[in-house]
């Protein structure tokens, strides 16, 4: 799995904390790119910068092996804050890994961009995916699911509201998911590259066969917080209320977004079933009930979950 040397955009975010992890317990070297000085940390170099710097995106991809694209915008008040965050700065991550003769790119898109029509993130997401794979770069594509687990800010949202009972859910539908840390472990996994992964896009989830439904993870995420939680599944037009209401109460901060709703009320977020890792390379390890239960844990015992 090592590498002579990993470069990592995204490294202070949530998925990224997760991968420096697990990258330090495999011993890789690792330069990781970070908008603010960050604390010294064991066989991290990082270098200050965002994907606008083009200067800083050179220090971070010279002598790099891999790069593994993290970074990204997942919520936006306008549409060119995700094409800042999604598309140019990817196109950026690419030109510098061109220009350093760096051979290889993992990149971490979305489940979303499979459905461009239904949402700006998404579409920003499938613009992204198409200037990796137009690259003469070795690529390969990641597309997560619904990503949980410590340090998470936006599953979090379902475990407060799970802790007050009552959980407001999209009309029915299903969906797939991910522990961060079995994400973190196939980003790693792919490093190396190969014919079994090469030029190809993956959709990896927890290994649940058909999903879960909205209201099966719902009661599930009531369990772990020890709540009998009633789950309510809104009509799109009453969660577009929503998301204005939050617009005016948390403004950027919103959580509940226009664009969000947009893409959760699509009947079928599950993690298409050709399109998994080969077994021989990764396979999930978190079974998510008790993952579930963990994360309730972490947020606890963090003061975020009273």
């Amino acid at each position: 799995m090592a590498a002579e040397l990993l470069a990592i955009t995204g490294a202070t975010g949530f998925v990224g904390q997760a991968v420096l992890d697990f990258a330090a317990r495999a011993g890789i070297e690792v330069r990781a790119l970070a908008r603010r000085p960050q604390e010294a940390r064991a066989g991290v170099e990082w270098v200050q910068g965002d994907l606008d710097d083009k200067r800083a995106l050179q220090r971070l991809v010279g002598r790099a092996s891999v790069v593994l694209h993290i970074a990204g915008v997942v919520n936006a008040p306008d549409p060119q804050g995700f094409e800042a965050g999604n598309v140019l700065g990817t196109l950026n991550v690419v030109n510098a890994a061109l220009a350093a003769g760096v051979p290889r790119l993992v990149h971490v898109s979305s489940l979303s961009a499979r459905e461009p029509d239904l949402s700006i993130y998404g579409r920003s997401k499938l613009r992204g995916e198409k200037i990796v794979k137009a690259s003469s770069l070795d690529w390969t594509v990641v597309r997560p699911p619904a990503v949980y687990g410590p340090r998470d800010t936006e599953m979090f949202e379902l475990f407060k509201l799970a802790r007050r009972g009552i959980v407001p859910l999209p009309p029915q539908g299903h969906l797939s998911i991910i522990h961060v840390n079995d994400l973190a472990r196939l980003l790693l996994s792919l490093i190396p590259g190969g014919e079994e992964v090469t030029h190809l896009t993956f959709e990896p989830d927890d290994g649940t066969t058909g999903g879960w439904t909205n209201t099966e993870l719902a009661k599930a995420i009531g369990v772990a917080v020890g709540k009998r939680v009633t789950a309510m599944n809104l009509p799109a037009g009453l969660l577009r209320l929503g998301a204005k209401l939050d617009a005016r109460f948390r403004g950027k901060g919103a959580k509940l977004t226009m664009d969000r709703v947009g893409y959760m009320c699509h009947p079928d977020w599950r993690a298409g079933e050709g399109n998994q890792p080969p077994p021989a390379i990764w396979t999930p390890q978190v079974e998510t009930r008790m993952g579930l239960h963990a994360t309730a844990a972490w947020y606890r015992e963090a003061g975020w979950l009273k």
